[in-house]
């Protein structure tokens, strides 16, 4: 059913955004016949793919990729690097240099470029661990990651709200995978006291989110470090939203545990590093049995070597960011004193989730603030739990103190 939120807004969005919700709506939902011919469905190979899509579509959850339009309140471009200068930089004098665009094989197969160990060698010096292995993207890093370490015996304890990228890991071991309530450090405690009660004596893995993504909040990682330290588990910390903003020159909310044998936290280069790419930190006998036995590290491409190069860079630059840190620290404070007045709580990070609940609402009031010129995404399930749709706001050095105040009231009137 259409959803009357974009009334009040036809009084006070400019002319050229004003439209009736039904048109809203149309761009958001969309029909059957889209996917499915009627008459031939049945008799096409695809034919149970093309119900799913349908089915997606009628939950107001079918996912279409759009363009880039609008003031950034999005990206994970939290430090604004990605279009810079810097790293154009950076890629043009990599180049200059000789360093070549693609790897032309596997890690294991001619594709290991100095560009990638050199890159492996410094992240690990920077971040304070014994060593660090390079992947494509931090999605591929925790599949690996999960899908090999963790042994028959083990147990994975992971947080209720840990990335799809973890969960595609642990689909894929040996090991028996539980997952326990959003930052629940008791319900972790209870849950390692139990396995161990009965008898088992494998290695435990809890694995959490340092700052999560959809909603902004940090993981208690001095409380679940101490508990691995008691229950002889390993710690496995994704710091993908945390690295480049937080910590002394951007090392993350994990970096006072680096160095220590059973700490793995995984970097990316893709966020606010502004490229693309991601390192494991961990101990040697982490990238050891990686390089030896994870599928995923083995039987794939090796990163382009000119990616490496200048992830390299962005890894100095963000050593010497304490200015886009602050300047990012400050449009934060303000975008969280605008927000309260509409009742959104603050989180203390660069995220902050504006929570809805319905699916096709939430939709439906992202295409508004969209066509306000505002580039506010909708986030529903499964991405999210069930009920907790919501709009995730994301600031940047993409936005501006002025775009800020213009989005609070945006909202304001579409809230309303």
């Amino acid at each position: 059913m259409p959803y009357a939120l974009c009334s009040p807004t036809t009084r006070l969005l400019p002319k050229d955004v004003r439209e009736p919700v039904d048109n809203i709506m149309s761009r958001v939902l969309v029909s059957d016949s889209d996917f499915i011919d009627s008459g031939s469905a049945g008799a096409t190979p695809l034919a149970t793919q093309a119900s799913d899509l349908s089915n997606l579509a009628g939950q107001n959850r079918l996912r279409r990729l759009q363009h880039r339009k609008g003031i950034d309140f999005a990206s994970n471009d939290y430090l604004g690097l990605s279009a810079s200068g810097l790293l154009t930089e950076a890629a043009q004098a990599a180049l200059a240099r000789g360093v070549a665009v693609g790897s032309g094989g596997s890690r294991l197969l001619r594709g290991n470029d100095p560009e990638h160990e050199a890159l492996e060698t410094e992240a690990a010096a920077f971040f304070g661990s014994e060593a660090a292995l390079f992947f494509s993207s931090g999605y591929a890093a925790n599949a690996t990651l999960l899908s090999t370490l963790p042994q028959r015996d083990d147990l994975i304890l992971h947080d209720a709200l840990i990335h799809a990228s973890a969960h595609e890991g642990m689909r894929l071991s040996r090991a028996e995978s539980r997952a326990v309530p959003h930052n629940d450090v008791q319900a972790f405690t209870d849950a390692l006291a139990g396995w161990r009660a009965a008898g088992n004596l494998g290695t435990p893995w809890i694995v959490v989110e340092s700052l999560y993504s959809m909603d902004g909040d940090r993981a208690p990682l001095a409380e679940l470090s101490a508990l691995a330290d008691a229950h002889g588990a390993m710690l496995i910390i994704d710091e993908a939203h945390a690295t480049g903003l937080f910590g002394a020159q951007g090392r993350g909310l994990a970096g006072a545990l680096d160095g220590r044998g059973n700490v793995i936290a995984l970097r990316t280069f893709g966020k606010a590093l502004g490229c693309e790419g991601a390192v494991l930190c961990g101990p040697k006998m982490m990238r050891d049995f990686l390089v030896n036995r994870g599928r995923g590290f083995i039987f794939s491409t090796a990163p382009s070597p000119l990616i490496a190069a200048i992830a390299r860079a962005a890894l100095a630059i963000m050593a010497q960011a304490d200015d886009r840190r602050d300047a990012l620290w400050q449009r934060v404070a303000l975008a969280e004193t605008r927000l309260s007045r509409l009742g959104i709580s603050a989180t203390g990070s660069q995220i902050i989730p504006v929570m809805i609940g319905d699916d096709g609402r939430t939709m439906a009031i992202a295409a508004c603030l969209q066509d306000a010129g505002f580039d506010v995404r909708g986030i529903r399930p499964p991405t999210v739990p069930e009920g907790t749709s919501r709009l995730r706001l994301s600031f940047t050095l993409n936005a501006t103190t002025n775009d800020i105040e213009a989005l609070s009231q945006a909202l304001e009137t579409v809230l309303g």
